[in-house]
C-alpha cells in the first residue's frame, strides 16, 4: 500500500518518519496531476503547497488547532491529508471532493473559501473567540490550548481586506501564525509595489544565509525590543530566521509587517520538509502574532506547470506527451471569454478613449489577449477589485470610457465603489461580467448569482446580457456609447452558441427586447429570457414540437426592462415565463413583476424561473442548469404549466438535496 493510502487522518501522517515524508509528497503530486488531467481543476497552486501542507499537519493538530485558508484553491493536499483521498476521483462534482474548502465535507475545513483576502480576518475572529472561551494556547496557563494558523498565498496578501486583517492581528496578545506562501504568482503575475518588494527579497542575501548571529544588532532595527525578547525565547531555527532578517535589515522590504505588530521571519524554502518542520515546530510555541515567509514554486514537480503557471493555474482536462513535451488542453468550442476579448479589442481599435482593466484575472477574462496590444490603455491591478472599480471611476471622471473585466462573483467585492464612486457620481463605468450564473466545478463559492440583484438598485444603471457572440459584441458597442451611468453585460463560463449565427443581430436599444421567433402572431406562452437561457428556451420550444404556440424573446435588459412588451403581452392575456441564470431573488424576473405592478397590470400570470434560494454545489454546468430547472427540459415543463391551467397544480420534478456533501449524508 502507498503511504497516501495509509493516511485516513493527520494522526496517521504524524506516525510517519521524517524521512518518509518526501515519498508521501511525491505520491500526493502524482494523485493531483492524474486527477486534474482527467477532470480539470486547480493544478499549479496545489502542486506548490504539497510540502508545506504536509509540514503543517505534521507539526500542528488541526483536529484541535485552527487552519484557515485564504485563497482556498490551494486545499487539495490538505484534503488528501485529512481522510478524503477516496473522494478525489469525484473532484469538483457532487459525488466527490469540492475544489475549495468545504465544511460540509470535513471538520478540518472551517470556512468555504473562494475569494481572496479573507483568511487573516476570519482567523483573528477565531483567535478572539478561543481566547474568550478560555481555549486559546498559552505556554503557561493553557499549553494544550488551540493554536491558530492562516495560510495566505497567490499574492492575496495585497487585497485590502488582508491589510485590514493584519492591522487587527497585530493587537492580539496570543499565539497567531500567518504563513505567507510567496510563489511569485497570483492567478497571473502579481502586480504592484508589494509584489516588487517580494521580488527583491527573493534575491536578497537573507535567503542564502540563515546562520549569522544577530544579537548585537537587534536593538538597531525596527521592532528590536520585540525581536530581542522573541530571540531570547526562540529555538535555534527561529534564531536563524530572525538573524537572517536582521542581517538584511537595510533593505526594509518586508519590515512593514512589523508596523502591524507582527514579528516577521524568513523567507525559508517551502519545499524543504525538514526545514519546514523545524521552523514550524518552533513557531508553534510563540505566544504572539508572527508572519512566516515561505518561498514556494507554483506548479512544483510538473515541468509544464512550472513553466506556465498561469495557463495551468486551473486548466480543463488535458493530455501530455512526454516525447514531444506537448500539452493538449481539451476545448469544446469558442468561449464567451474569448469572444469578450475580441469585442474589447474591436472597440479599443475604433475608439482611443476606451481603456480597460482586470483584477488579477487577465487569462480568466480574456484581457491577456488585449493587454499586449494596448499596454498603455490596459491594467491588471492584482487581487484588488475595490481599487480597480475606483480606478475606473477616476478614469471616467477624466473623460475616458473604462471597461472593467471581472468575474461576477468578484464584482460584489466592489459594490460599495460601484455605488459611491461610480453610480452616485453618474459616471459611465462599464462592467464585463464573466462567469455570470452557474460556473460548474468551482461550485457555490464562484457562482455569479447576484449581480443583477445588487446592480438593479443603482439609478440609471443599464444591465444587459449576451446570448451569443454577436449579441455580446452588440452589447459592448451599446455600453461604449452609454454615458448616463454604470452599465454591464453578463455572460457565462461556457461556449458561444451558433444557433442564431446566420441571423442578423440588431443593435441594442435601451430597454428593448429582441424577438427570436417573429413568425408567432399570438402565442399561448411568451418566454422572456435574460442571457443564454434564451437559447435553452428555443430548444424547449423545439421539444414541445408545436404542442403550444411559444414566442421566445431575448430580453437583453434586466434594467430597464421592456415595459411596452410586458404591457402588450399581459393585456392580451398571454402568460409570461421569465428565465435567467441568476438568483430568483431580486433578478430579472423580479424586475418584470415590479414593472407590471407599477403599470397597474396583473402580474399573476408571470412565472419566474431562475436559481433557487438555496446553494447549488459543484457539478458540471449542464447538471447544475438541470437542477435549477433552467435547461431546455425545465423550461418546457414551465411552458406547459403556464399554457395549460390543468398543469399548474402539477409539481415540478423533485430536485436532489444539495445542501450537504455526500460525505455527510
Amino acid at each position: 500500500m502507498t503511504l497516501l493510502g495509509k493516511i485516513k487522518t493527520p494522526a496517521d501522517l504524524r506516525a510517519l518518519s521524517l524521512e518518509e515524508l518526501p515519498t508521501l509528497a511525491g505520491e500526493i503530486r502524482e494523485a493531483i496531476i492524474g486527477q486534474v488531467s482527467r477532470t480539470g481543476g486547480h493544478l499549479a497552486p496545489n502542486l506548490g503547497v504539497v510540502e508545506l501542507s504536509i509540514a503543517l499537519h505534521y507539526v500542528f493538530d488541526f483536529g484541535k488547532d485552527r487552519l484557515l485558508f485564504d485563497v482556498g484553491h490551494q486545499c487539495y493536499p490538505h484534503k488528501l491529508l485529512t481522510g478524503r483521498a477516496d473522494m478525489l476521483d469525484g473532484l469538483r462534482t457532487s459525488k466527490g471532493m469540492a475544489g475549495f474548502p468545504a465544511p460540509s465535507e470535513s471538520p478540518f475545513d472551517l470556512f468555504s473559501v473562494g475569494h481572496a483576502g479573507t483568511g487573516v480576518s476570519t482567523a483573528v475572529g477565531m483567535a478572539r473567540g478561543d481566547t474568550l472561551r478560555g481555549e486559546a494556547y498559552d505556554p503557561k496557563a493553557n499549553p494544550e490550548g488551540r493554536r491558530v494558523v492562516t495560510l495566505v498565498g497567490d499574492a492575496s496578501i495585497v487585497n485590502g481586506l488582508a491589510m485590514e486583517g493584519l492591522n487587527n492581528a497585530g493587537t492580539l496578545k496570543r499565539q497567531f501564525l500567518v504563513i505567507l506562501n510567496d510563489n511569485g504568482m497570483s492567478i497571473a503575475k502579481p502586480q504592484g509595489a508589494l509584489a516588487q518588494a517580494f521580488d527583491r527579497v527573493r534575491i536578497s542575501s537573507m535567503y542564502t544565509d540563515l546562520k549569522k548571529s544577530a544579537k548585537s544588532v537587534l536593538r538597531h532595527v525596527p521592532g528590536g525590543a520585540l525581536l530581542a525578547d522573541t530571540y531570547h525565547r526562540a529555538g535555534e531555527a527561529t534564531k536563524a530566521m530572525i538573524a537572517a532578517r536582521v542581517e538584511d535589515a537595510s533593505s526594509h522590504d518586508l519590515h512593514w509587517f512589523e508596523h502591524f505588530g507582527l514579528l516577521t521571519v524568513g523567507p525559508i524554502n517551502g519545499h524543504d520538509i525538514p526545514q519546514l518542520v523545524e521552523f514550524l515546530a518552533e513557531a508553534r510555541e510563540f505566544d504572539r502574532p508572527m508572519v512566516l515567509h515561505v518561498k514556494t514554486v507554483k506548479g512544483k514537480g510538473l515541468e509544464y506547470a512550472e513553466r506556465d503557471a498561469t495557463t495551468f493555474h486551473s486548466p480543463p482536462s488535458h493530455t501530455y506527451d512526454p516525447a514531444s513535451c506537448r500539452v493538449e488542453i481539451k476545448s469544446s468550442g469558442r468561449s464567451f471569454t474569448a469572444a469578450a476579448a475580441d469585442a474589447i479589442l474591436d472597440v479599443m481599435e475604433r475608439d482611443d478613449q476606451v481603456v480597460a482593466a482586470t483584477a488579477a484575472m487577465p487569462g480568466g477574462t480574456g484581457m491577456d489577449k488585449v493587454m499586449p496590444v494596448y499596454p498603455d490603455r490596459t491594467w491588471d491591478t492584482g487581487i484588488c477589485e475595490s481599487h480597480a472599480m475606483d480606478m475606473m471611476a477616476g478614469l471616467a471622471k477624466t473623460g475616458f470610457k473604462p471597461f472593467f473585466a471581472v468575474y461576477s462573483t468578484f464584482l460584489q467585492r466592489a459594490f460599495d465603489q460601484a455605488f459611491q464612486e461610480v453610480s452616485l457620481q453618474g459616471l459611465p463605468v462599464r462592467l464585463m461580467l464573466d462567469r455570470a450564473g452557474l460556473v460548474g466545478g468551482d461550485g457555490a463559492v464562484h457562482h455569479g448569482f447576484c449581480d443583477v440583484a445588487i446592480l438593479r438598485t443603482l439609478p440609471d444603471a443599464a444591465l444587459t446580457a449576451a446570448i451569443d457572440e454577436p449579441s455580446l459584441r452588440a452589447a459592448v458597442e451599446f455600453m461604449r456609447t452609454y454615458e448616463e451611468g454604470l452599465s454591464s453585460v453578463r455572460y457565462p463560463r461556457d461556449t458561444c452558441s451558433d444557433r442564431l449565427i446566420a441571423d442578423d443581430c440588431p443593435a441594442f436599444e435601451l430597454g428593448k427586447a429582441r424577438c427570436l421567433t417573429p413568425n408567432v402572431e399570438r402565442p399561448d406562452v411568451a418566454v422572456l429570457a435574460f442571457g443564454t437561457p434564451a437559447i435553452h428556451a428555443l430548444d424547449a420550444r423545439d421539444q414541445l414540437d408545436g404542442e403550444y404556440g411559444v414566442s421566445v424573446y431575448d430580453a437583453r435588459f434586466a434594467k430597464p426592462v421592456d415595459r411596452d412588451l410586458i404591457r402588450t403581452l399581459l393585456e392580451q392575456g398571454v402568460p409570461i415565463v421569465t428565465v435567467e441564470d441568476h438568483s430568483i431573488v431580486g433578478g430579472f424576473g423580479s424586475a418584470m413583476i415590479d414593472a407590471a405592478q407599477e403599470m397597474g397590470l396583473d402580474a399573476s400570470r408571470i412565472t419566474r424561473l431562475g436559481l433557487p434560494d438555496s446553494w447549488i454545489m459543484q457539478d458540471p454546468r449542464a447538471t447544475q442548469l438541470a437542477e435549477a430547472g433552467i435547461d431546455a427540459a425545465g423550461i418546457a415543463r414551465a411552458i406547459r404549466r403556464a399554457a395549460d391551467p390543468s398543469e399548474r397544480g402539477v409539481a415540478s420534478e423533485p430536485k436532489p438535496d444539495r445542501t450537504t456533501s455526500p460525505a455527510t449524508t
